[in-house]
């Protein structure tokens, strides 16, 4: 391997697009959300770009000002409610989407405004539709949850 020409691409990626690994203002956020949409184009050609560029961004949206009030009511939100919410964003769900996951749609609005929980079966059913790992569901002291979603 000839490490030397790895340095040299190395620094020359890094002054270009100091972004990927240190997002420092609301430009290199910028940079870097149009970054990993072309990247998502090739996503089995890019993916090891696409790990640490998702990372970088996560870390500017857990700190900077303007994503504050949402981290916020993120963290008072019970996990299991977070992570349903992101996924109807995501997929641009109605209530009446998710019937066959946890039912009516008043059981939905009732999940998601904390006076009803989520059952087991309605945890299955949802990781089932959307390929996830039920654990996101919830959160431990030591591994808060963290959704990743991306489309191929």
């Amino acid at each position: 391997m000839d490490f030397a020409a790895v340095k040299i691409q190395a620094k020359d990626l890094f002054t270009q697009a100091s972004f990927i690994t240190e997002i420092r203002n609301d430009t290199d956020y910028e940079n870097a959300l149009a970054l990993l949409e072309e990247l998502l184009e090739d996503y089995d050609d890019y993916r090891p770009l696409i790990g640490i560029l998702t990372n970088t961004i996560e870390a500017w949206e857990n700190v900077a000002p303007e994503f504050a009030a949402f981290n916020q009511r993120v963290a008072q939100l019970d996990d299991g409610v977070a992570v349903l919410r992101t996924l109807m964003d995501q997929y641009q769900l109605k209530a009446d989407d998710l019937k066959n996951e946890i039912g009516g749609k008043s059981l939905v609005s009732m999940i998601l405004n904390g006076s009803r929980n989520m059952t087991r079966e309605h945890i299955q059913a949802l990781s089932l539709r959307f390929n996830l790992n039920p654990s996101v569901f919830f959160r431990t002291a030591s591994a808060p949850v963290t959704l990743h979603l991306v489309t191929t």
